[in-house]
């Protein structure tokens, strides 16, 4: 068990980090991943050193296409440079025991017209924009004390047809460009602590709207969780460097 995008003990988002010698079946991962109730549950197939690992990610109820917190973790369980062959094709990453890096496909969102359940999901707060991307639902507020103050109607934003809501707004402290929040109970998570993937959907976003130039742009991007984390998102092109630090919290055996 790793928490990831945090240098402590408590914080960031946990995951957990499954290592295999061989592929296990679909169910079985499943059920683990619903035992461990982590956000997402990471299964890493081990391979000679040079092969791409096989890497899935399941939340307590679905397997999903991307993850970037399960990634940094299994980056940091492993150590050194790894290929991982995924859903989302393959990606490399790095880790030197507590910063890892991510190179991950940028998801740009384009506008579209609010759907008509998010504004009851999102009360007491002021709807700028909202845009969609290949995962997720991207929602710009007012400012970043509205996203720090929201208590969402989690029913509303389950009848959205996305994997999850990203809200968002113009960072509020010194280094921090932009807040988040991720809800995704569609997929069973009620709020993500720290979301890597839906930050290469927000680092082209506020690249724009900050006006840094895409290519090479740096940001840095608070996630307003209740644990809390820091992302450091670079543009590469059409893909986006994640960085951050992991804690490993436990280690263990599953017996069965």
């Amino acid at each position: 068990m790793v928490n990831a995008f945090t240098d402590a003990a408590f914080g960031g988002n946990p995951a957990g980090v499954v290592l295999l010698d061989a592929p296990a079946e679909t169910a079985w991962m499943q059920a683990v991943a619903a035992q461990l109730k982590h956000a997402e549950t990471a299964f890493v197939v081990l391979r000679p050193a040079g092969e791409a690992l096989p890497l899935r990610w399941f939340t307590p109820t679905t397997e999903v296409d991307l993850c970037g917190h399960a990634t940094l973790a299994a980056a940091h369980v492993l150590g050194g440079e790894h290929r991982f062959d995924t859903r989302s094709g393959e990606l490399t990453c790095r880790s030197d025991g507590s910063t890892g890096e991510l190179d991950f496909p940028a998801d740009a969102a384009e506008l579209v017209e609010p759907p008509a359940e998010l504004a009851g999901g999102l009360p007491g707060t002021t709807i700028e924009r909202v845009a969609r991307g290949r995962s997720d639902v991207l929602v710009q507020l007012e400012s970043a004390a509205q996203v720090r103050a929201l208590q969402p109607d989690l029913d509303a934003l389950g009848r959205v047809e996305t994997r999850g809501i990203i809200v968002t707004a113009r960072g509020d402290a010194a280094g921090v460009d932009f807040v988040s929040r991720f809800f995704a109970p569609r997929v069973g998570i009620s709020e993500d602590p720290v979301t890597g993937s839906a930050h290469c959907t927000l680092a082209p976003w506020w690249a724009a709207e900050l006006g840094r130039s895409a290519d090479g742009a740096e940001l840095t991007g608070e996630q307003a969780s209740e644990r809390g984390g820091t992302v450091r998102a670079e543009l590469r092109g059409d893909r986006v460097v994640l960085r951050g630090r992991c804690v490993t919290f436990m280690r263990g055996q599953i017996l069965v």
